[in-house]
């Protein structure tokens, strides 16, 4: 097998590992090639053999040699197909596509990740980017619709113990949740006031991201600092086939991550 798969024609990828995460996610470990390599916040587009294709972003370190991860939810028939893999299982592969996170940029920084329900597996990869840039200081907030939606929630004590900040809320309680519940908003203003040169990264719902990067901006961090990904109804990952038109830009291959100051305009349209 080559070290980068084909942009066209999907590789036979060996599954290692599933990971059950909520009642509809599932991580999925590949078996990486030699030689494969990605930036964090790229995805690839993955094919259950005989289903369909589907865009999905890389939510594993971007230092690993050996794997390659996905978190997936289960959504429509691909992604079905791809929550049901089981280790040994064989997927297409195509990728990776897009731009990533700056690292260059992010380097240095009081960065703040603010992630909402399956954006935080876009964002997982900068995290653990950040948690090694001992320059810099790491904040994370997070929310989800119910305790039962939140995602990785074994890792968020490793990150506080490397020392992340982490601010988890949920929209609606249960008898077993006892931390924050409201929007991310809130926890933007605890965590953003004091911190000399914040930049943001954000994934999750747009309305989530929009609301965020006001809230945000009103705290004096520039659009240009803020850095959004997006998520479009990706077919070809090159910019070829037009599906993801987002403006002028193509989301596969011009995203899928934006600064904040390119996109505002157009964050209130909705894809067709």
């Amino acid at each position: 097998m080559t070290a980068q798969p084909s942009i066209t024609v999907p590789a036979p990828f060996t599954v290692h590992e599933r990971r059950r995460e909520t009642h509809d996610t599932v991580t999925v470990v590949l078996e990486a090639p030699d030689g494969f390599e990605f930036t964090a916040g790229q995805f690839n587009m993955m094919s259950p053999f005989g289903v369909g294709e589907a865009a999905i972003s890389i939510s594993g370190d971007a230092a690993a040699t050996d794997t390659i991860t996905h978190t997936i939810r289960a959504v429509g028939a691909v992604t079905d197909a791809l929550c049901d893999l089981r280790p040994g299982d064989v997927v297409g592969v195509r990728g990776p596509f897009g731009s990533g996170w700056p690292k260059a940029q992010l380097r240095g920084r009081d960065v703040v990740v603010v992630a909402g329900g399956i954006g935080l597996a876009p964002v997982r990869p900068a995290i653990l980017d950040a948690l090694r840039d001992e320059a810099g200081s790491l904040s994370i907030v997070y929310g989800a619709r119910t305790p039962a939606d939140l995602l990785y929630t074994d890792e968020y004590a490793a990150w506080e113990r490397q020392g992340a900040r982490v601010e988890v809320t949920v929209d609606r309680a249960d008898p077993s949740w006892h931390g924050d519940v409201g929007f991310v908003t809130t926890a933007l203003e605890r965590v953003v006031t004091g911190l000399s040169r914040p930049i943001a990264v954000a994934c999750g719902p747009e309305v989530m991201m929009r609301v965020a990067a006001e809230r945000l901006i009103g705290l004096g961090v520039a659009p240009t600092e803020i850095l959004v990904s997006l998520e479009r109804n990706m077919k070809c990952g090159a910019g070829w086939c037009g599906h993801c038109q987002y403006g002028s830009d193509f989301v596969c291959r011009d995203g899928p991550v934006f600064p904040y100051s390119d996109v505002e305009t157009r964050f209130s349209v909705r894809e067709l």
